[in-house]
């Protein structure tokens, strides 16, 4: 090939990069890819005991953890491709489907118990977390309500106070189930997203001493609860009971000390550690990979979060404000979880049946995640539209 050509591919080949990054936001795909990745590996290796002894196939849960990555990909090529005008005004009616389903999953006979929570729906062989699909129905309601009410939002308190009833709502019913966790993390959401959409500071601060405080008479209200929230205070009190999860939790985590013990050399997933390669997956991953493997966790997390709210922001310095106003949701949505399931494993938190985004095994949690990021990367694409179609008017605006 001549040098004249061989330019000619390598201008091309640069013009392609560029239009592939201004189409999709590369340092959000790099750092969920390295996520994702990350957290197939922990799958397996936190799984393959209890694989082998339960089904007598130690790859067992990476197989089925592959194929909920393959359906989360495709929903988020999906969620990429959605006009978002389409999802705004489906907002209400998606909010809707979740108060069904999660009545549903309390209806005996729908729903599926697991270790005393009533929190799935079983399809056949799939069982579906109806909390994470209500999740993301609740930042798409409130995104597009604060685009539609915003000015009621921020001046009446009639505007400010339906939001925060359909969050109630949805709360109550997954309290139910029971699921804390889930009921704080979309609690928090609300809290969180209002406060962006810029509701009075009196509004947020008496709304914060509500939630916080009809949270705390709901956790001395029930012995259940009471008991979890107890334990993570001194889980060496009862530590083959009450104290088992967290106890076992920290001795993984402090045998990993620097550069941890090795991938697959974990000690606490051999029967010792319940959930494993769920809820208790960065516990394993800090005995394995150590602070280091830690360390490397949070900042992928912490550069996730940084992203979404950088998607917002760029979406609303341009006027697309549902997308700003998702992005700061979805963003909220994955940092709080993160640091929740984290703050679990370190003792930091009660227990709570969170899982880490985007790594723990879950179908329901890995598919709706993908689609979320599906969202957070079409905010990306339609902001770069409206951009690009801004500055062509300003130059026509200039040559006229």
């Amino acid at each position: 090939m001549s040098a004249v050509g061989l330019q000619a591919t390598r201008d091309a080949g640069r013009g392609m990069l560029v239009q592939l990054g201004q189409r999709v936001d590369l340092g959000l795909l790099l750092v969920v890819a390295a996520l994702l990745a990350l957290g197939l590996v922990m799958v397996a290796s936190a799984s393959i005991g209890i694989a082998d002894r339960g089904v007598g196939d130690p790859f067992h849960f990476l197989k089925r953890q592959g194929v909920y990555l393959l359906a989360g990909l495709a929903w988020a090529y999906v969620m990429f491709n959605l006009r978002l005008a389409w999802l705004e005004s489906a907002g209400p009616w998606l909010m809707l489907l979740a108060f069904l389903l999660l009545t549903l999953v309390l209806v005996p006979g729908i729903g599926k118990t697991v270790n005393g929570s009533t929190r799935w729906i079983a399809l056949g062989p799939v069982n579906v977390q109806v909390s994470e699909l209500a999740k993301l129905a609740l930042t798409v309601y409130l995104a597009g309500y604060l685009v539609r009410h915003g000015q009621a939002v921020r001046d009446t308190f009639q505007g400010f106070l339906v939001p925060l009833l359909m969050s109630f709502i949805a709360a109550l019913l997954l309290l139910l189930e029971p699921d804390f966790g889930a009921a704080a993390v979309l609690m928090a959401i609300t809290l969180g997203v209002l406060f962006l959409g810029g509701v009075r500071l009196w509004q947020f601060g008496l709304l914060l001493l509500v939630v916080l405080g009809a949270m705390a008479v709901l956790a001395l209200s029930s012995p259940y609860r009471l008991a979890r929230l107890t334990a993570f205070l001194n889980p060496w009190n009862d530590p083959f009971n009450s104290g088992f999860q967290l106890t076992q939790s920290l001795i993984a985590i402090g045998s990993g000390s620097w550069f941890g013990v090795g991938l697959g050399g974990s000690v606490q997933k051999l029967f010792y550690l319940p959930e494993a390669h769920n809820d208790f997956l960065f516990a394993v991953l800090a005995e394995e990979l150590g602070l280091i493997g830690v360390t490397v966790v949070i900042v992928l997390y912490a550069f996730l979060f940084w992203r979404c709210f950088r998607i917002g922001t760029a979406a609303e310095a341009v006027g697309h404000r549902f997308g700003a106003y998702l992005s700061y949701g979805l963003g909220l949505w994955f940092g709080l979880q993160a640091c929740i399931n984290m703050g679990v494993n370190m003792g930091l938190l009660p227990t709570k049946g969170l899982t880490l985004p985007l790594m723990s095994y879950g179908g329901s949690s890995m598919m709706v995640s993908c689609a979320a990021v599906g969202l957070l990367l079409r905010v990306h694409r339609e902001t770069v539209s409206i951009a690009g179609i801004e500055r062509m008017r300003h130059s026509l605006a200039g040559i006229r």
